[in-house]
C-alpha cells in the first residue's frame, strides 16, 4: 500500500452537530441508493412483468436481504474495531483487523454462493410463496446468491470506510452502481422479457460494480493504517474471534429480526395474491422509510467507537443524543407521508388500484414506527458504537421475536383481516425495545461504570 495514506476523519475533538449530520448524510444516500437496487427491481417488473414477478422479487428480495442484514451485522464488527483502533491511535492494529476481516467474509462470500442456490426452493416453500410465483422466487434467490460474493465484499469495504471516517466514498460507488442497474433493470426485464431473473441478475452486476469502484479508490488513495498482503498471510486467529465476538450478536439480531418479517410475509402471503403483492410493494416503501433513522445509527456507531477509543466517552453520549434530535425531527415529515399519502407512494411502483390499497394500509403502521425508531436505531448505533452488540442482539430478540411474532399472530385472526392491524406488530415491538434500551442506558450511567472499547 502507499506511504502517501490519508489521514482518517477523526470525530474525537471538535464540534459533534456539523460533522454528525455531514457523516450521516452520504451514509443515508448510499442506503437509499441500495434500496433502489431491490425497488428498482419491483418498479421495473410491475411496469412490464406480471403479477407473479411482482410477488417473486418482494418475496426473494425479502430472503436476499435476511442475508444481506446477516453480513452487515458481522462488519459492524469490523468498523467499530477499525474505529476504535483510529481513535486510540493504534493504526497497525488497525490494518490487523482489515486482514481478518478479509478472511472472515471470504469464507462467508463462499457458504452463501453454494448453500443458498441449494436450499432456495424450500426457503421459498417455507415462506409460502405463490403457487404462481413460486418458479419465479427461486429463480430469483439463485441468481442473487451466486452473485453473493459482490454483496458481500460491498458491505466489508463500506464497514472500512465508515470505521475511519469515510462516508463518501461508499456513496460514490454506489451512486454509480445504482444508474447501472437501472439500465440492467430496463434490458433485462423490459427489452428481454426476463422477468424476475433479469431483476435479480441486473442487481448482481451494479454490486459487483460497486465492489470494483471500492477497490480503485483504496488502490489510489491507500488507508489511514498500514495494511499489505502479508498480513493476510499472518495468523488472525485472534482478530477473527473479536470480529465474529463484536459482530456475530448483530447478525444473529438481524437473523431473528428477519425471520420475524419474514414471518408476517408469510403470513400475508398465506391470505392470497394481491395481499402477497401489496406487503411486497409497502415493504420496499417501508425500506425507504426506514433508511433516515438506520443513517443516524450507523454515524453514531462509528462516532461512537472513535470516541471509546479516545476514552472520551462524554462525547459520545453527547453525540447519541444530537443524533436522537436530529432524526426525529427529520422522521416527523416522512411519517406524515406514510400515513397520508400511501396509495399515491405505492402507485410509484405498481399500476393496480387493489395492491395499492393493501400496500397503503400497511404503511399507516410504519408510519408510527418511523417515530419510535428515531431513538430506537440511535440507542442501538450508541451501544453498537460502545462494543455493547450483546445488549443489542438481546433487545432485538425480545423485540423481533416475543413480541412481534406473537402480536403479528394475533392481528391475523381478527376477521376481517387487515393489513394495518397485522403491521401494527412492528411499533409494538419497537416500544418494548425502546423502554429496555433506556433502562439500561440510564442504568449503566447512573453506576458510571466504564464504556467497553474492544483492545487489540
Amino acid at each position: 500500500m502507499s506511504n502517501d495514506i490519508k489521514k482518517a476523519n477523526l470525530f474525537t475533538s471538535g464540534p459533534i452537530f456539523l460533522p454528525l449530520i455531514k457523516f450521516a448524510v452520504p451514509i443515508l444516500g448510499a442506503l437509499i441508493l441500495q434500496s433502489l437496487y431491490s425497488a428498482v427491481d419491483l418498479w421495473v417488473v410491475g411496469q412490464y412483468g406480471v403479477t407473479a414477478d411482482i410477488s417473486a422479487v418482494a418475496t426473494g428480495s425479502q430472503l436476499i436481504m435476511t442475508i444481506t442484514n446477516i453480513i452487515i451485522g458481522l462488519a459492524v464488527g469490523t468498523s467499530v474495531m477499525i474505529g476504535q483502533n483510529i481513535g486510540a491511535g493504534n493504526r497497525d492494529a488497525a490494518g490487523d483487523v482489515l486482514a481478518a476481516g478479509i478472511k472472515l467474509f471470504t469464507c462467508l462470500a463462499v457458504v452463501v454462493m453454494i448453500a443458498l442456490p441449494i436450499a432456495a426452493p424450500s426457503l421459498a416453500g417455507i415462506l409460502n410463496a405463490p403457487a404462481d410465483a413460486f418458479e419465479k422466487t427461486v429463480g430469483y434467490v439463485r441468481i442473487c446468491a451466486l452473485g453473493g460474493i459482490f454483496i458481500i465484499g460491498y458491505n466489508l469495504l463500506s464497514s472500512i470506510f465508515k470505521g475511519m471516517g469515510d462516508s463518501r466514498t461508499p456513496l460514490l460507488s454506489v451512486a454509480i452502481a445504482a444508474v447501472l442497474n437501472i439500465i440492467g433493470d430496463v434490458a433485462f426485464v423490459k427489452g428481454l422479457g426476463m422477468g424476475a431473473s433479469g431483476a435479480a441478475l441486473a442487481t448482481v452486476i451494479s454490486q459487483a460494480v460497486s465492489v470494483v469502484i471500492c477497490l480503485l479508490i483504496i488502490s489510489r488513495r491507500g488507508l489511514p493504517f498500514e495494511f499489505s498482503v502479508s498480513k493476510i498471510k499472518k495468523k488472525q486467529g485472534g482478530n477473527i474471534k473479536r470480529t465474529v465476538k463484536l459482530g456475530a450478536p448483530i447478525a444473529l439480531q438481524s437473523i431473528l429480526v428477519n425471520i420475524s418479517f419474514l414471518v408476517i410475509t408469510s403470513l400475508i402471503n398465506d391470505i392470497g395474491l394481491t395481499e402477497s403483492s401489496g406487503l411486497g410493494v409497502a415493504e420496499k416503501l417501508c425500506g425507504f422509510i426506514m433508511l433516515l433513522p438506520a443513517a443516524f445509527s450507523q454515524a453514531l456507531s462509528s462516532v461512537v467507537a472513535q470516541n471509546i477509543g479516545a476514552a472520551k466517552p462524554e462525547r459520545a453520549r453527547k453525540a447519541l443524543l444530537i443524533g436522537m434530535l436530529s432524526s426525529f425531527a427529520l422522521s416527523l415529515v416522512v411519517a406524515y407521508f406514510a400515513f397520508f399519502q400511501g396509495q399515491l407512494l405505492a402507485s410509484i411502483f405498481t399500476r393496480d388500484t387493489a395492491v395499492m390499497a393493501a400496500a397503503a394500509d400497511y404503511l399507516k403502521a410504519y408510519a408510527i414506527d418511523t417515530l419510535l425508531v428515531s431513538f430506537l436505531f440511535c440507542f442501538i448505533g450508541y451501544f453498537n458504537g460502545c462494543g455493547y452488540t450483546l445488549f443489542t442482539m438481546i433487545q432485538g430478540i425480545i423485540g423481533g421475536i416475543l413480541i412481534r411474532i406473537p402480536v403479528s399472530i394475533i392481528m391475523k385472526s381478527i376477521v376481517p383481516v387487515s393489513l394495518f392491524r397485522i403491521g401494527l406488530a412492528t411499533p409494538c415491538s419497537s416500544i418494548v425495545q425502546l423502554i429496555f434500551c433506556l433502562v439500561v442506558f440510564i442504568i449503566k450511567n447512573k453506576k458510571t461504570l466504564p464504556v467497553k472499547a474492544d483492545k487489540v
